[in-house]
């Protein structure tokens, strides 16, 4: 008779045990609260999609939720752990969109519901477009460095240990890929002058 509430105790610790290694509620909250516009402004910088960055930034927090018993503060700290998935999934992206017909809604939902003057709207569609073409003519590191970076707001040491390169390589990829946008969009010193 003694086996019923010790076997029920063993399998109450298992539940208990299991439910440590999960997310609760309150926990994401908290991570979706602190981490989500930094998560989409670095996944809508590298696709510039607002809605499939939309999407794509759901599937992020759905694997945070999904992965994070697999989470290992000794490997890396939960930022990183959290850009990778996030990187990852903008890859993921990419190599999915190689393969279909892709056709954005951006353009005709800023025609139906504009937020600003045709006047504001055009010179801030000049102007990010402009940015995005000399965006686009840096290599896909670089590209995914300055993301990491400004968009998603990392530290370089946080950028290294998800890249696995070193901090000081991050500084210099920044600094060079910043000179060429520089050069590229002729915004150099010698142009105010």
């Amino acid at each position: 008779m003694e086996c019923v509430p010790v076997a029920r105790e063993i399998h109450q610790e298992r539940a208990n045990k299991l439910r440590g290694d999960g997310l609760t509620t309150e926990q994401f909250t908290e991570i979706y609260e602190r981490y989500f516009d930094r998560v989409y402004k670095y996944i809508y910088y590298r696709i510039q999609n607002q809605y499939e960055s939309e999407d794509i930034c759901s599937q992020v927090f759905e694997t945070v939720i999904a992965k994070f018993h697999t989470f290992s503060e000794e490997r890396a700290s939960f930022e990183v752990w959290l850009f990778a998935i996030a990187r990852n999934a903008v890859t993921d992206y990419f190599r999915s969109r190689n393969k279909r017909f892709h056709f954005s809604l951006d353009s005709i939902a800023e025609f139906i519901m504009p937020k600003s003057s045709p006047e504001e709207l055009a010179i801030q569609n000049d102007t990010h477009r402009t940015l995005f073409q000399a965006l686009a003519k840096l290599r896909d590191k670089e590209k995914n460095i300055l993301a990491l970076k400004f968009a998603a707001g990392l530290k370089n040491a946080e950028i290294a240990a998800m890249m696995n390169i070193s901090e000081s390589n991050i500084g210099v990829v920044v600094y060079r890929s910043l000179k060429k946008l520089e050069k590229i969009l002729g915004t150099g010193r010698d142009r105010d002058e």
